[in-house]
């Protein structure tokens, strides 16, 4: 069986045994869970899909990101996601929603990123697959 693409999501050969995993789900330190879904929620579209009194967990897009109630806020500044969609049209939707973040930028990596940091210090990475520049030193640097 050859390889999929870079970011396919191609189905398996006939023949081929089914994938057992079907995602990847990033639990995220958070000082104050009431915090942390107000910002998701309000700043970032999400639906808050469960609040315990140590867990909490918001859903986009069918996507999911968990949390896990922390009392060390290096753990947070410390952490990051990587979650894949359209960055320009978040970029503009966040920014409907008052959350200020600089523009997306360009990757030589191939990649249109944007970053936010939640309220605790946790980076979220919104990224899109783009061509790579011939001369990646125009890039701007990692926040």
């Amino acid at each position: 069986m050859s390889a999929p693409a870079s970011g396919s999501t191609s189905l398996p050969e006939p023949g081929a045994a089914a994938a057992l995993l079907r995602a990847t789900v990033p639990v995220l330190a958070s000082l104050d869970l009431d915090e942390s879904a107000a910002f998701y929620a309000d700043r970032l579209g999400f639906a808050i899909a469960l609040r315990t009194a140590d867990y909490l967990i918001a859903a986009r897009d069918g996507c999911e990101l968990h949390f896990w109630l922390c009392g060390e806020r290096r753990i947070a500044e410390n952490t990051s996601c990587y979650l894949r969609g359209d960055v320009r049209a978040l970029h503009a939707e966040f920014t409907r929603r008052s959350l200020a973040s600089e523009a997306p930028v360009e990757r030589a990596w191939g990649m249109r990123e944007l970053y936010v940091i939640d309220p605790h210090g946790n980076l979220l990475k919104f990224g899109e697959p783009r061509e790579p520049s011939p001369d990646h030193r125009h890039d701007s640097t990692l926040p």
